[in-house]
């Protein structure tokens, strides 16, 4: 049975929870819940598959169920379909399956490596990742049916984790610069965020450090991302959708990234964990209340909530 872990240090309310089946006291301040369905990878059956669960129930759901490695998840805009990246044709292709894990269909093919594709908000394009036409990763657009590919960003800079504004005008991702200093390839990711039709960048952050995995929250006025703090820790942190304004929202021993929104925006999930342990947690975004969603060790990561069904 699945179980989830509550904790809440802000004022003093001791709760018995009945939680997914699972009963604890702890400290909790918000009545409300997190609902939904959330997407999310694990390495529990041995290697890395696509699971869903079921935040009601508690329900967790092998969507893949293949014996080669399956990664990264995205919903579409409606809720029925998932976008995940696979070596199961050899190299690493994007592919779709149904919300269900069904019809599984394969979007890309070629000899170079395809990865961490996402929906654009009207579900008509997919922003992903890709080394095939330089040495560094580039992102890339397609049709929702994999069809008129073309790179989106041109430079000799290492590029990833690109996502969507709400509005589908911009897309936001890490570019890794490297410091004069620095005798790697790159060390230095920042958030960037590049017009869709003009293609006119502008930079979001300036922090020691590699920051990434940038998500704008529903309503476009803020954005998520993970960073090292002053120690080196890294933490999921918040700041205007302009770069103004960061905090950091976890403050935590271990180590946090992948945040992901909840429809509702009161929500964020994300990965937190040490030593080759890690789990998806939700942490509540005024409260900063968190709940630890699975319990099965090894990985499990990048978590991506479901949008609300529409009509």
């Amino acid at each position: 049975m699945n179980g989830f872990i509550i904790h809440g240090w802000i004022g003093i309310l001791f709760l018995p929870l009945f939680f997914a089946g699972f009963v604890k006291a702890q400290t909790f301040l918000n009545a409300e819940l997190p609902k939904g369905v959330i997407s999310f990878t694990s390495t529990r059956d041995g290697n890395y598959e696509v699971y869903s669960i079921d935040l009601e129930s508690g329900k967790e759901t092998n969507l893949t169920n293949n014996l080669a490695l399956d990664y990264w998840s995205s919903w579409s805009p409606d809720g029925k379909f998932l976008l995940f990246y696979s070596n199961r044709g050899g190299g690493e292709e994007i592919y779709r399956m149904t919300a269900s894990g069904t019809d599984t269909e394969k979007l890309t093919d070629n000899s170079f490596k395809d990865y961490l594709p996402v929906y654009s908000p009207d579900g008509s394009e997919i922003v992903f990742l890709s080394n095939r036409d330089h040495k560094a990763n580039e992102v890339y657009l397609m049709n929702a049916d994999g069809t008129n590919v073309r790179r989106f960003t041109v430079n000799e800079d290492f590029e990833e984790s690109a996502s969507w504004s709400p509005d589908g005008k911009s897309l936001i991702f890490t570019r890794a610069l490297r410091e004069p200093e620095d005798s790697t390839y790159a060390s230095n990711g920042e958030l960037f965020l590049m017009d869709y039709h003009s293609g006119n960048e502008r930079r979001l952050t300036f922090r020691k450090g590699y920051d990434s995995g940038g998500m704008f929250s529903p309503d476009g006025k803020r954005i998520a991302f993970y960073g090292a703090d002053e120690a080196g820790n890294y933490e999921i942190y918040l700041m205007n959708a302009d770069g103004t304004g960061i905090e950091n929202l976890t403050r935590d021993p271990l180590e946090d990234y992948s945040p992901f929104w909840s429809p509702d925006g009161k929500w964020i999930t994300y990965t937190s964990g040490e030593a080759g342990n890690y789990h998806v947690w939700v942490i509540h975004v005024l409260t900063r209340e968190k709940i630890r969603l699975t319990n099965l060790p090894r990985r499990n990561e990048t978590p991506f909530w479901r949008p609300e069904p529409r009509g």
